[in-house]
């Protein structure tokens, strides 16, 4: 069983020794037990926190690369008019909390995928989208902290400027 304990950058494929499609529920995993694409046993021994993003590579304490790839799972992507009508309807579902993936089609119109789940769905039509039921890959958005505790350091916060701001308005604020 190949042991792939590292996280590194993505790499060419000629460097892959092969692939490890997971579902999402997999892929927040840091300890797992798996089969790869071409059926080697594996063994996921990672820090916590951070989920695998499909095209991620992972190396075994053999040196060997392991590619990610998202699976196809059950899925609603809501197809909807870019621009307000996407924000709009990203504020509602981020508004409950749910992992999305978003992006836009190539005649520009916008969707959002989600897992499956009838009170979605029905805020998602009464917000002007049209669903489609099916299986795809599901790699939502990563969250504003995804990066932080990847590379096992503090984020500092020294960009070569200084962060003194005015908060002067001059307008009051009575109720």
């Amino acid at each position: 069983m190949l042991e792939l304990t590292q996280r590194i950058e993505p790499m060419e494929q000629a460097e892959i020794h092969d692939t490890l499609t997971l579902p999402l529920e997999l892929r927040i995993r840091g300890r797992l037990r798996a089969t790869t694409d071409t059926g080697h046993d594996v063994g996921l021994f990672l820090d916590r926190g951070p989920v695998l993003r499909s095209g991620d590579c992972l190396q075994a304490n053999t040196g060997e690369i392991i590619r990610i790839k998202a699976a196809d799972e059950p899925v609603v992507t809501a197809h909807i008019d870019a621009g307000l009508p996407l924000a709009r309807l990203c504020y509602h579902l981020g508004n409950r909390h749910v992992q999305l993936a978003i992006g836009v089609e190539s005649d520009g119109a916008g969707w959002v995928r989600f897992p499956p789940d009838h009170v979605l769905e029905e805020l998602a039509e009464r917000l002007g989208a049209t669903l489609e039921h099916h299986q795809a890959p599901f790699d939502p958005e990563p969250g504003a902290y995804d990066k932080a505790g990847r590379d096992g350091q503090s984020h500092g916060h020294s960009h070569g400027h200084n962060h003194d701001h005015s908060h002067e308005h001059g307008h009051s604020h009575a109720h």
